[in-house]
C-alpha cells in the first residue's frame, strides 16, 4: 500500500499514454491519432508492444530523425520517459523487423487521413508577405522522391530514365504534387502517384483545398485549357506561366502593357467555347527570356502588371519547400525507407505532416515577433525540434 501523498502507478498503463515528440505531439494530437485510426480501421484487435498510436508517432519520428535507423528511432521516442522517471512500465525496444511489421499493419490512410485532417492554411492577413492586395498567394507544383529500388516499388511508380546516357536511373521514383502557402511554406493538400502520373494530374485533386480570394501561382509545366477551367471553377484567382510559342491573340490593349486575350481548348479548332485571360509580357534586367503570364485577373488597376511580374516570383518559396523536406529533412541524396508502396505513401505523408508541424511553429515565432517567416532558419528550427524530442517525451500528452 503507497504512503501518503503517494500515487500508485497503475499497472496496466501503456506507453502510448507516455510518448509526446514536442512540438509534433501539439499539431498531431493524441486523440485525432486514436479518432483517425479508429475510422481507418487501423487499431490493433490485441495488446501489442507497438499499438496504432505508437506506430504513427514513430513515423513522425522517423520522419523527424531521417538519418536514424528504427531501433534508434524508438530509443530517441523514449529514451526521456526512464530518465524522468515518469514511465513505470516495462518496454524493450523492438526490433526492426517487429518495427517493420507494425508499419505493415498501420498502412498509409491513417497518415493520408491525419494530413488532410491538421494541414491547413496557416496565414492571417497580419502575416508579413503571405497576401496581395486582400488576395491569398499559394503555389502550386510537383516533384520527385527516389524510393528503394525493390520490385513492388518499380512495379508501382516506375524508374525514370538515365540522364547519363542509355538504361534507367538506379532508384524507382514517386511523384508528389501538393500546394503550399507562399508567405509560410506550409503544404495543405498533397497528392501521390507514378511517374507515368503527370503531376498536372495530381494537381486535379488539389483544387478542392482552393477557395476565392486564393491566388494561384502556377509555373509552365501546369498550362492547359481543361487545367486552368477546373482550377479557375473553384473561385480562386490564377497566375499561371505560359510558354513563349502559345497562340494568345491580342483581343485589347490596357493601359499597363497587358492586353486580354482568349484561350480554347485543343480540340476547340472553331474557338466556341474560349476563357477570357489578361497576359502580362516582361523581361529581366540583363536577361533575354521572355516571361509570359496570363491570369484570371482582369482589371489592371486591381492588380497592375509590374505587380503581377512582381508576384510571379512568389512561386519560387515553393521550390524553398520543397528544398526544406528533400534536403534538409529527409537529407540530401537518401533513399526514402519504405521498400513496398504502401509503406512509401505512410512515409510520404508522414513527413509532409513533420515538414507542417515545423513550418507552424515558425509561423507562430513569426506571429509573435512581427515577422516575416522567411526571416526565420528552418535548419534551425528543424535541429530545435530534433533536441526537445527526447527530452519532451518525459511528459505525457495532453488530451
Amino acid at each position: 500500500m503507497p504512503r501518503a501523498g503517494q500515487v500508485k502507478p497503475p499497472t496496466d498503463e501503456r506507453l502510448s499514454d507516455r510518448i509526446a515528440i514536442g512540438v509534433l505531439t501539439r499539431v498531431v494530437p493524441p486523440g485525432l491519432v486514436d479518432e483517425v485510426v479508429a475510422a481507418t480501421d487501423a487499431g490493433e484487435v490485441r495488446k501489442r508492444l507497438l499499438p496504432a498510436r505508437v506506430v504513427v508517432y514513430f513515423v513522425l519520428a522517423m520522419c523527424l530523425f531521417s538519418g536514424q535507423g528504427y531501433e534508434e528511432v524508438a530509443r530517441l521516442l523514449t529514451e526521456g520517459l526512464a530518465w524522468a522517471r515518469r514511465w513505470q512500465g516495462r518496454w524493450e525496444v523492438p526490433s526492426t523487423a517487429a518495427i517493420s511489421r507494425a508499419r505493415a499493419r498501420l498502412g498509409a490512410e491513417p497518415l493520408r487521413v491525419l494530413f488532410d485532417r491538421v494541414c491547413r492554411p496557416l496565414a492571417t492577413e497580419a502575416t508579413v508577405g503571405a497576401f496581395y492586395r486582400g488576395w491569398h498567394l499559394v503555389a502550386v507544383d510537383g516533384s520527385t522522391l527516389d524510393v528503394p529500388d525493390t520490385p513492388s516499388n518499380v512495379e508501382a511508380y516506375g524508374r525514370p530514365g538515365s540522364s547519363r546516357g542509355p538504361g534507367r536511373a538506379a532508384f524507382p521514383q514517386v511523384r508528389v504534387a501538393a500546394l503550399a502557402e507562399c508567405g509560410t511554406h506550409a503544404m495543405f493538400a498533397a497528392a501521390t502517384g507514378p511517374l507515368s502520373v503527370h503531376e498536372t494530374t495530381l494537381a486535379r485533386r488539389l483544387f478542392g483545398q482552393l477557395r476565392a480570394g486564393m491566388l494561384l501561382i502556377a509555373d509552365r509545366g501546369f498550362v492547359g485549357f481543361d487545367l486552368w477551367a477546373e482550377a479557375a471553377a473553384t473561385g480562386a484567382d490564377l497566375l499561371w506561366r505560359v510558354k513563349t510559342n502559345m497562340v494568345l491573340p491580342v483581343v485589347a490593349l490596357l493601359p499597363d502593357g497587358s492586353y486580354l486575350s482568349r484561350i480554347v481548348a485543343a480540340g476547340d479548332r472553331k474557338r466556341t467555347n474560349p476563357a477570357t485571360v489578361r497576359v502580362v509580357e516582361y523581361t529581366l534586367a540583363g536577361a533575354d527570356t521572355v516571361y509570359r503570364l496570363i491570369t484570371t485577373i482582369l482589371d489592371p488597376q486591381q492588380a497592375p502588371a509590374a505587380d503581377l511580374a512582381a508576384l510571379y516570383a512568389q512561386r519560387w518559396e515553393f521550390e524553398t519547400a520543397l528544398d526544406e523536406v528533400k534536403t534538409h529533412q529527409r537529407g540530401p541524396g537518401m533513399v526514402l525507407r519504405s521498400r513496398h508502396p504502401d509503406g512509401v505513401e505512410q512515409e510520404v505523408y508522414g513527413f509532409l505532416l513533420v515538414h507542417y508541424a515545423i513550418r507552424e511553429l515558425m509561423w507562430q515565432a513569426a506571429q509573435h515577433a512581427g515577422e516575416d517567416p522567411d526571416r526565420i532558419s528552418f535548419t534551425r528550427t528543424l535541429n530545435v525540434i530534433r533536441r526537445q524530442v527526447t527530452a519532451q517525451a518525459a511528459f505525457p500528452p495532453h488530451d
